[in-house]
């Protein structure tokens, strides 16, 4: 009997799991048998295996081949064992030496004519292989830069299983055809593609609406959730696509963690493997509470919208018309900051720390004033209670926005403050409350949880006067307490105060009281 052994990656959302794929060649009735639960792509991997092999001038073992994958007990999913599976069968029949790939985590998918094929989840995959001590992977070329993103391991690429065979035994490498396909994307055909926003998108560009200006810089020095109500045309889709131009870039661990979910879903562009902005996602109301969260059937398990605007911003116009169900679902990820999805094989984490920024007309006939409207009282109710009590208590910044006067539309102009210069003072903020927060694990004042709050950043007593009363009279929930001390350090961050006062208090509780509906 002749054993070779190999490795590769299984992802369960975005973790992934280092498996040991072995071959071993014996007498018997000729034929490959996969072992370890595969499922039905992975099943399949005999037949491209076999083509690939052929197509890559190789003999193909006329003997019984068992291919295992441990641990036995997991399932498994996919065509990213190709590669693993075909060098560890080579391997064993001693087309390679085995130890030029016993320690080798090889990921990938052959084509039926050898070439190696771009995959999903390479990000992840890597990150996986690395925190389980494993120094060398082996990916397909036109995944290369992605891979190269973790530190400390060394990336080898191949486009085709000959180029890959040639390395192994170290002979010249073989001239091959350029390939058009290698850059495509792997998967265009998740349901949510990222939004691109415009270069050219400029806070200066709204007119009016200073107070929304002005909780758009709070939301984005502290993260903090927006609301905006307010009939067509006064600006709520504008401020809100313009709030990512307020948010600084990504640090480097942020952006490494925000790509390896949008490389599970497939959605990072070509030519740019790490995403290095805060992301923006508005899914149309239509969304299904699947497409919001995550899901998926199995193990084959895709981040939702909410994981997707992971450290950016999940923007929902006409938050009325999403189904209330899809609504509810965002209460979890509010809270917990991740989604967990249970399947009978197990339980998958996505990461889910977004701002959520939600628009909704004052009625459903959205007249642009309301002496135009036709809807009855009753209905203008219902529509509104749409947007439950529940989310709506979970949404720190709420306003009711009135269209800009013609003065504003036609004398703002040279007043407006553009995104570089509110970006500057929302960076110093942002500054403030690492250093009030260093030696903690949380990074932005919407993160603090409510007991850390009251134990360790409660204002002076006579700056939460107002709140107490709000308590007292039963306008303000605990909850909407804590979302109310967050908005106040961040309003306190913003003014250089070291700790919030009565105004800052003060200006914290307005902004969650105002557009309750």
């Amino acid at each position: 009997m002749t054993l070779a052994k190999t490795r590769s990656v299984s992802l369960v959302g975005v973790d992934g799991f280092v498996v040991d794929v072995e071959a071993a060649i014996t007498s018997g009735v000729p034929g490959l048998h996969l072992v370890g639960l595969p499922d039905t792509a992975l099943s399949e991997a005999r037949d491209r295996v076999r083509a690939a092999i052929f197509n890559s001038n190789e003999d193909w073992p006329n003997r019984h081949v068992t291919v295992s994958l441990f641990p036995a007990s997991m399932p498994k999913k996919g065509s990213t064992f190709d590669v693993a599976i075909a060098i560890a069968l080579l391997a064993a029949a001693e087309v390679v030496p085995p130890r030029s790939c016993a320690g080798l985590v090889l990921i990938g998918e052959l084509g039926l004519d050898g070439r190696i094929r771009p995959i999903q989840g390479v990000l992840p995959a890597v990150l996986s292989a690395a925190n389980r001590g494993c120094r060398t992977v082996v990916v397909p070329s036109a995944n290369a830069a992605e891979a190269q993103l973790v530190p400390g391991m060394e990336v080898v690429s191949a486009s085709t299983l000959r180029a890959l065979l040639c390395l192994l035994r170290d002979e010249p490498p073989p001239i091959e055809e350029d390939d058009d396909d290698q850059s495509a994307t792997p998967a265009d055909t998740f349901a949510l593609r990222r939004q691109d926003m415009p270069p050219d998108l400029d806070l200066a560009d709204v007119r009016g609406q200073a107070e929304a200006r002005r909780a758009l810089e709070i939301s984005a020095a502290g993260g903090h959730h927006l609301f905006f109500a307010g009939p067509p045309g006064c600006g709520k889709t504008m401020l809100a696509e313009r709030l990512p131009t307020l948010m600084p870039p990504l640090e480097p661990e942020i952006a490494l963690e925000v790509t390896a979910i949008h490389s599970v879903a497939g959605t990072l562009r070509p030519g740019q493997p790490l995403v290095t902005q805060p992301p923006f996602y508005a899914p149309h109301h239509t969304a299904s509470r699947a497409s919001m969260v995550g899901g998926g059937s199995g193990r084959v398990l895709q981040p939702g919208a909410v994981s997707l605007a992971h450290r950016g911003i999940l923007f929902l116009d006409e938050a009325p018309e999403f189904q209330g169900g899809t609504l509810d679902a965002l209460r979890q990820p509010l809270e917990e900051g991740e989604v967990r999805i249970s399947r009978i094989e197990g339980i998958a984490h996505f990461p889910a720390r977004f701002t959520l920024v939600l628009a909704a007309n004052p009625c459903p006939c959205a007249a642009a004033k309301q002496i135009d409207c036709s809807c009855a009282p009753g209905i203008r109710r219902k529509y509104a209670s749409r947007v439950t009590g529940p989310l709506l208590d979970r949404i720190d910044l709420k306003l009711e926005l009135t269209p800009a006067s013609r003065a504003e539309l036609r004398y703002d102009l040279e007043f407006a403050e553009s995104s570089k210069v509110v970006a500057e003072r929302v960076l110093l903020a942002r500054e403030r409350t690492l250093t009030r927060l260093s030696g903690t694990p949380w990074r932005s004042n919407s993160e603090v949880p409510g007991p850390e709050l009251r134990r360790r950043f409660t204002p002076p007593q006579d700056a939460m006067r107002g709140a107490d009363e709000a308590l007292q009279r039963g306008t303000l929930s605990a909850r909407g307490l804590d979302r109310i001390l967050r908005v106040a350090w961040t309003i306190a961050d913003l003014a250089g105060h070291d700790e919030p006062g009565p105004d800052d208090i003060g200006g914290a509780l307005a902004l969650w009281s105002a557009g309750r509906q």
